[in-house]
């Protein structure tokens, strides 16, 4: 019977191209805008590390003075200042702990002809690798040891290890920086989370980072740092602000902890380390501590823009008027056949052998709808991508936006379609055939 209601629809189309192309045109757009939005949407949202995003947490402490303004402040610092981030990276009560910052070197090249150029670069531990899972095209990343011992030795990136020496093997080789030169062991692979969970204080989507070094050796080089700084006092050790001592808040720190029940001893943790740290006059302001894991992360810092979410809503909202718009059409168009309904019914044909038909209909023009839609989408997302906010790149349509396309579309015609295949049914034969 489905292939009949379809050749019955067919029919029908031949009849009425143009209301069957308005239809078409007015689900196509509503659907071509939602999806838009949606897949932006669910490309900032998703989750940038499955199956490690609830096992992969972030603390936050208050190590800040009390101020003037301390009872306005509900929420810790986002992020470490380096004594605790080191203190809690010596005392080891993670599965896994990293501590990290951006920055950028100078690269020299070797031979005089090669101009010296500036990368970005990311000072960690040794645990960030297995704690992100970074893959490793070549070589391996340094261990524990060489953090205590403030090593010398980096990862590179495929595009700087090309531009340095080509197609050759860059492990072992020298990464030449003015402050000192760098033995390369590692080559990384394809890492590029979106969005760039592990660091939200600067470039949340995009931003290769070309070199990896150990946090302990750029401190004792004393290498460049980028990212935001909160401070609450003056430094005045003669080493600045990023100093040991400093009263600024510039590291971001993350801890492993592979069960629900090591994260709430780990948030304990938290707030005896605060205790502690109070007790010995170097906190002030009461124990406030968090622990976020990685979608709690993301939330908490609103990760999804704020025009993003206006959009998508629109968006849905647009398409509302659109299905409104459709169920018109479709039920100007199925009241116009009343006579050819009473035809069928007096032939034998049952309510719901109507309603089935008209509700084929629908979906036809609803299939057709989600693959016109499915052009206004990606001509949308292309649109996106000529703008110059740093998320938009990344507006693609992946498989997931595919098929969902034609279900929403569907689904759209489909309801749509309820009240005017219910008032198609309802047409009685007998007043229909002494009309005709």
């Amino acid at each position: 019977m489905f292939g009949y209601y379809l050749q019955l629809a067919v029919r029908s189309f031949a009849r009425n191209k143009a209301l069957t192309a308005l239809m078409v045109l007015t689900i196509a757009v509503g659907i071509g805008a939602t999806m838009t939005t949606l897949a932006l949407y669910f490309v900032l949202s998703g989750d940038p590390i499955p199956g490690k995003s609830r096992q992969l947490f972030y603390p936050q402490l208050e190590p800040r003075s009390l101020g003037k303004d301390a009872t306005l402040d509900a929420d810790p610092l986002k992020q470490m200042s380096r004594y605790d981030a080191e203190e809690l990276l010596r005392q080891k009560r993670g599965d896994r702990q990293a501590v990290m910052s951006a920055g950028s070197v100078t690269v020299m090249p070797a031979g005089d002809a090669a101009q010296p150029f500036r990368v970005r670069a990311r000072y960690t531990s040794a645990d960030f690798f297995p704690m992100f899972e970074v893959p490793l095209a070549a070589g391996n990343a340094w261990s524990g040891n060489d953090d205590e011992a403030r090593s010398l030795v980096a990862v590179i990136d495929r595009k700087l290890a090309g531009r340095l020496f080509g197609s050759a093997d860059p492990i072992g080789r020298n990464l030449a920086l003015p402050q000192g030169t760098f033995r390369i062991i590692g080559l990384l692979g394809d890492f590029k989370p979106t969005p760039r969970f592990y660091d939200l204080t600067s470039q949340r989507y995009g931003g290769d980072e070309q070199v990896v070094l150990p946090f302990s050796s750029s401190r004792a080089l004393k290498l460049d740092t980028q990212g935001n700084m909160q401070c609450w006092a003056a430094s005045d050790d003669g080493e600045g602000n990023r100093s040991l001592n400093a009263p600024c808040a510039w590291l971001q720190y993350w801890v492993e902890l592979d069960t629900p029940q090591k994260a709430r001893d780990y948030l304990k943790y938290l707030a005896d380390y605060s205790d502690t740290q109070r007790a010995n006059g170097r906190f002030e302001r009461p124990t406030n501590v968090r622990l976020h894991d990685v979608m709690g992360w993301l939330d908490f810092n609103r990760i999804v823009p704020n025009d993003v979410r206006l959009q998508m809503w629109l968006a849905f909202g647009f398409l509302l008027v659109c299905m409104i718009n459709t169920v018109s059409l479709l039920l100007a168009k199925f009241l116009r056949r009343a006579g050819e309904i009473g035809v069928r019914r007096s032939l034998g044909a049952s309510r719901l052998d109507i309603f089935k038909q008209c509700l084929t209909e629908a979906g036809v023009i609803g299939l057709a709808g989600g693959a016109l839609g499915l052009g206004f989408a990606a001509f949308g997302l292309w649109l996106i991508r000529q703008q110059p906010d740093e998320y938009a790149k990344l507006a693609h349509m992946d498989g997931t936006t595919l098929w969902l396309t034609f279900v929403l579309a569907v689904a759209v015609s489909v309801i749509a379609g309820l009240l005017p295949a219910w008032r198609a049914m309802q047409v009685p034969p007998a007043l229909q055939l002494k009309s005709q």
